[in-house]
């Protein structure tokens, strides 16, 4: 960990100079800016006054913040490939999150798994091909065409159904994370 580093960043988030740190905690700006430049290192007691005059604690000062993902490519998805459908988690690790986006691939005559009912929400997106959504009894489904979106409440027993000769490429994403 680069300590300096951690040191200047936690006093430029609370908008301190050197100077007014150096005051707080009874250190000189010349030590301080020594340490910010990793020329000299603290003591733990040194180091437990700066922390305390940035309003952090000792383990909160060495937990190294990272910033989070927010864009994905494909060579971040991770692939499932089955006989008669594909799965993409095209979001790595989003089982965490509160939704789960997929895109789901189904061969012709492929149904998806069968999803239980859940407390939660589903939307899908037909982004080529047509499947049909089947929930609960509906045994026949609704008919969903590329460009269309279906948007359902978890709490019945569904899958989706690939009924033509073509591939079918489906955006489905789940709340809670299902797949």
């Amino acid at each position: 960990m680069d300590i300096g580093q951690r040191i200047k960043q936690l006093r430029v988030q609370n908008g301190l100079t050197l100077e007014e740190l150096a005051s707080r905690t009874e250190l000189t700006k010349g030590f301080l800016s020594q340490l910010e430049r990793n020329l000299t290192s603290p003591s733990i007691q040194t180091l437990e006054d700066i922390t305390e005059a940035l309003g952090v604690t000792m383990a909160k000062f060495f937990i190294e913040e990272t910033e989070e993902k927010i864009v994905f490519t494909m060579d971040d998805a991770f692939v499932d490939e089955q006989d008669d459908k594909t799965i993409h988690w095209i979001v790595p690790n989003a089982q965490k999150n509160v939704m789960e986006p997929v895109l789901l691939e189904l061969k012709p005559h492929a149904s998806s798994k069968e999803i239980a009912p859940h407390d939660g929400e589903e939307m899908g997106y037909v982004l080529s091909g047509r499947v049909y959504l089947c929930c609960g009894k509906k045994k026949k489904g609704f008919l969903v065409k590329k460009g269309e979106t279906f948007y359902i409440q978890g709490n019945k027993t569904h899958h989706l159904e690939n009924r033509s000769d073509k591939v079918a490429k489906i955006l489905w994403v789940s709340t809670p994370p299902i797949f």
